[in-house]
């Protein structure tokens, strides 16, 4: 089976559409899985928003990551569930596309994205535009065979200095090859910024988990992540420097900045706040 629109592609049918406006759509979580990432509900959202984008103009052109102003976490999902999946465009022309969007299971929200913007390029970099072309149109058809999606091989995080409680800093070297490159993208093979993203939050909760002066409590929870901004793309090989630093923490509140570099040059930014909570 190709990897092209499975290896990475988490929309399976889109259920209601206004051209340039707003859309739902659906995609199955496929149960084989061993865990589908709060990041990747927000690609999912993501990618409905990009599919809206892309018809609008006529498949000229396509939108990159760049900017997220808030992302809120309020539910995990487990492989298996139906996500249901809503966009809306503020704006959307050659240049650039603005959205705001939400994913829901059982018709209750666990992701919402606020503020997105995601600058267009032209889509001959990336993908074959008939090909996309007749992808969407499946999709606002009979729409795609489900249980596609294999999951994503783990890419290892290598700590290299930690302050408990204060900041970390890790490594993660991108490979050279893998399966979700066929989506992202077949012609230009570039990192998924969400995937990015997991590997930050993944030291983001380490680092907040071992701040031994917090308030005592049995566990921790991303809620919340603002300001991000993707600055450069981050290619198949690059070795890339990873920061958490902690601010202290506001009652049951920590927030911990994040940051990603190759080399001298800064590609990624973000903010997130987890919370301590009592079990009860």
């Amino acid at each position: 089976m190709s990897g092209h629109f499975a290896a990475f592609s988490f929309v399976d049918r889109i259920t209601a559409y206004a051209p340039g406006q707003h859309a739902h759509g659906v995609f199955d979580v496929p149960k084989t899985i061993a865990a589908f990432p709060s990041c990747f509900v927000a690609e999912a959202v993501g990618q409905l928003a990009a599919w809206v984008a892309m018809a609008h103009v006529g498949f000229r052109v396509r939108p990159v990551a760049a900017l997220a102003v808030e992302t809120r976490f309020l539910q995990d999902v487990i492989p298996g569930s139906a996500l249901e999946l809503a966009v809306a465009l503020d704006s959307c022309d050659d240049a650039a596309v603005a959205y705001s969007g939400h994913a829901c299971v059982n018709g209750s929200t666990v992701i919402e994205l606020q503020d997105c913007l995601g600058p267009m390029l032209d889509i001959e970099q990336f993908d074959a535009p008939e090909v996309m072309r007749d992808r969407f149109e499946l999709l606002c058809g009979a729409g795609a065979t489900p249980g596609r999606f294999q999951g994503v091989a783990t890419t290892q995080l290598v700590v290299t200095a930690e302050a408990p409680g204060q900041s970390l800093r890790a490594t993660l070297r991108v490979p050279n090859e893998a399966p979700f490159f066929a989506d992202h993208f077949p012609r230009r093979p570039v990192y998924p910024a969400t995937l990015l993203l997991d590997r930050q939050i993944e030291l983001a909760l380490r680092l907040a988990g071992a701040a031994s002066d917090w308030h005592a409590g049995e566990s921790i929870a991303l809620v919340r992540m603002t300001n991000v901004k993707m600055r450069a793309f981050i290619e198949p090989g690059d070795e890339l420097e990873l920061a958490a630093d902690m601010a202290p923490p506001i009652g049951e509140t920590a927030t911990i900045a994040l940051s990603a570099r190759t080399g001298k040059r800064q590609v990624a930014t973000a903010q997130v706040e987890i919370e301590r909570r009592q079990d009860r």
